[in-house]
């Protein structure tokens, strides 16, 4: 069924275990293969998830890839080291399958973000700042109540530094600028062992939207997991639950 922006969750289909021809999967972190948690520390490696991406790179030939908001370390960490192929900070960094390693050089405002989110936090117990290099991160899910101060502080700092705004679930992070999920599928699409194939993106949040329409632009499409928004996605999973339900059905079809 074709979407636009509009369509629900409630309304889209589930996605299909298998493709024509060869598929490639990119999946989102938290809210996708991990529940989300009051901290980011809080989400841990997990003995099914683990099991699930490891049959799922073995099924696929190599045709999976992370693709988070996280640290290529936090993705290897919560992963249980299952995805050789990953992409962290929204594309700002990006490892192939053998290894190899492509970073941005991390904008010189960045500190300056982090040091206004660390002033900001100490006024409001409960808020995290976290530092990624390329980007600073501020997370009010234990200060909910600082939500409006949050955002106004993030949109002032995007306009004077030039630091790209990614408001996420409830967090904001202003990350050095060229970077983005559907630039990372797109550039993973373009080499072995993805090329070829039919890219499906699996996300929950906001920042899932530019893979949804980097798939949909290869050939492919995306699954919005969660609550119903306007999405570009096709199809859609209720939780993470569904998500790895799904994830190992595509493997054993594929095995």
């Amino acid at each position: 069924m074709p979407s636009s922006a509009g369509t629900l969750t409630r309304t889209l289909p589930p996605p299909p275990v298998s493709v024509d021809g060869p598929l490639a999967l990119f999946l989102d972190m938290d809210g996708v293969l991990a529940a989300l948690a009051p901290t980011p520390e809080a989400v841990v490696a997990d003995a099914r998830r683990t099991a699930v991406l490891k049959a799922l790179d073995l099924a696929l030939k190599g045709r999976m890839a992370v693709i988070s908001g996280r640290t290529i370390a936090e993705i290897d960490r919560i992963s249980g080291g299952a995805a050789p192929s990953a992409s962290g900070v929204h594309g700002l960094e990006r490892r192939r399958r053998d290894g190899s390693l492509d970073r941005a050089e991390a904008s010189a405002r960045v500190p300056e973000a982090l040091a206004a989110f660390r002033d900001l936090a100490a006024a409001h117990p409960g808020m995290i700042v976290e530092d990624k290099g390329v980007s600073a991160g501020l997370h009010y899910r234990q200060a909910p109540d600082a939500a409006e101060a949050a955002e106004a502080l993030a949109r002032r700092l995007a306009a004077t530094t030039g630091l790209d705004l990614q408001p996420g679930h409830m967090v904001l992070e202003l990350k050095t600028p060229g970077a983005d999920k559907g630039r990372a599928l797109a550039a993973f699409m373009a080499e072995a062992p993805f090329t070829g194939a039919t890219p499906v993106m699996v996300g929950d949040d906001l920042t899932d939207e530019a893979g949804f329409r980097a798939a949909e632009r290869l050939g492919g499409f995306g699954v919005l997991v969660g609550p119903g928004r306007e999405t570009a996605a096709r199809h859609g999973l209720a939780d993470v639950r569904a998500v790895l339900d799904w994830l190992d059905a595509i493997a054993e079809a594929h095995a």
